[in-house]
């Protein structure tokens, strides 16, 4: 995950460097996982259930395939792509698991869609970096870890 040492962790600018330049991508990412859970694991708190989630290099080819239909319309490609990222990320993450030995697999803490998009529109209002932002951004992660 992140490392301990202070210089190393402000090299890595995850506010500044990814949440600020994609929030609506973000969020439309966070749908598709809220969507597949429900689809998947009906009546439960949001999770990564990975025994049901292993073929992500297939299933982001088939999105992208999907995508290509001359039918879509805007909506239809804006979800066609949150699809791709979501299987995109999930690749990335599981090669980022495996490349520093992680035996218990990050990324299934219980989060509502409903906090991602209230925490985007709060970023919103706010300058990029200010410490007013540092305090959504941890109070963010205080509510998702509970």
């Amino acid at each position: 995950m992140l490392p301990t040492d202070a210089q190393e962790r402000k090299n890595i600018p995850v506010y500044s460097g990814f949440i600020c330049y994609f929030p609506d991508a973000i969020a439309e990412v966070a749908k598709v996982s809220k969507r597949g859970n429900d689809q998947h694991n009906p009546g439960t708190p949001l999770h990564w259930d990975r025994s049901k989630s292993g073929d992500e290099l297939d299933a982001l080819t088939r999105h992208l395939l999907d995508s290509t239909s001359p039918s879509n319309t805007l909506d239809d490609k804006i979800a066609e792509a949150a699809a791709r990222s979501w299987r995109s990320m999930a690749d990335l993450q599981k090669l980022c698991e495996k490349r520093d030995k992680i035996a218990e697999p990050v990324g299934v803490a219980v989060r509502r869609e409903d906090d991602v998009v209230d925490l985007m529109r709060e970023l919103r209002k706010v300058d990029d970096g200010s410490v007013e932002a540092r305090v959504i951004v941890a109070k963010y992660i205080e509510r998702a870890q509970q």
